[in-house]
């Protein structure tokens, strides 16, 4: 941790933006459980599904309401969790450091945003679960998913009262979750990526948490941080490819995120 701390305090020195990337292992500490084991698996009719399978657009485009269930459901889970200390030391960090600090997050839970991340400086990469859009896309607009709609159980359905409310508020559609499907893409004006891309080549100091590189801008921000000449640091329980990049920078904190971030911030704000 010392030698670590070293290199982030050296990073800090130099001209550059300081950002943090986020990931399920952050809201795991939270009680959120990732949805890719077994508590993800969702049963409609007489098939029980996977996550990856119904976290798409053909599964919308097929079965939405069942698929709206089903996120409905996930809502609930991350409404009913809280911010951990790995969350509300990024808080601390944005305050020290404004506008040179910024947050990319993988996590759809909103809960950087409820430890108090401003939306300003907090780009949430693949969505946010509490939010929906127009499902033929008549516009950009995102709007937050109403507060009349409830979290649903296993098992409930989404009724005609709740599909009224799930509706576009531009065209009268049908809504569709504000979340990045496995079958779709990055852009910027839904997903932030050219700002993601942006922040990572220009990246003094670049804290990787919580995340285990399983999909593709996380890639594209640590590479493009790594061939700016970025420090860059790894907060994982578990070894992981992102890992093996930090060792060549700025090193590997192997401990839980809730425990790892505080001493880290607290170290930078000390020298900020």
């Amino acid at each position: 941790m010392d030698a670590t701390l070293a290199a982030c305090r050296a990073a800090l020195a130099r001209p550059g933006a300081i950002v943090a990337l986020t990931g399920a292992g952050v809201s795991a500490e939270s009680g959120i459980p990732t949805f890719r084991g077994k508590e993800g698996y969702w049963t409609i009719g007489a098939r029980e599904y996977h996550p990856q399978e119904l976290a798409t657009h053909d599964a919308f485009s097929r079965m939405p309401w069942e698929v709206w269930a089903w996120y409905l459901y996930r809502r609930g889970a991350c409404r009913a969790a809280h911010p951990n200390a790995g969350h509300a030391a990024l808080v601390e960090l944005d305050r020290a450091l404004g506008d040179r600090f910024a947050l990319i997050t993988q996590n759809v839970d909103g809960l950087h945003r409820r430890a108090g991340s401003p939306r300003a400086r907090t780009f949430p990469i693949h969505g946010d679960i509490d939010h929906m859009r127009c499902a033929a896309d008549c516009s950009l607009d995102i709007a937050p998913i109403p507060d009349a709609v409830p979290s649903l159980g296993r098992g409930d359905t989404v009724t005609p009262e709740l599909r009224a409310l799930l509706a576009c508020a531009r065209c009268g559609g049908m809504a569709r979750p504000h979340v990045l499907w496995f079958d779709e893409t990055y852009d910027e004006p839904r997903f932030f990526l050219d700002t993601a891309r942006d922040l990572a080549g220009r990246a003094a100091l670049l804290i990787v948490a919580g995340t285990s590189a399983q999909t593709n801008l996380p890639w594209q921000v640590v590479t493009l941080a790594a061939r700016a000449g970025a420090t860059i640091v790894d907060v994982n329980t578990e070894d992981n490819p992102f890992g093996e990049i930090a060792q060549r920078s700025g090193g590997v904190i192997r401990a839980p995120s809730a425990t790892a971030l505080p001493s880290i911030v607290s170290g930078l704000i000390d020298r900020a």
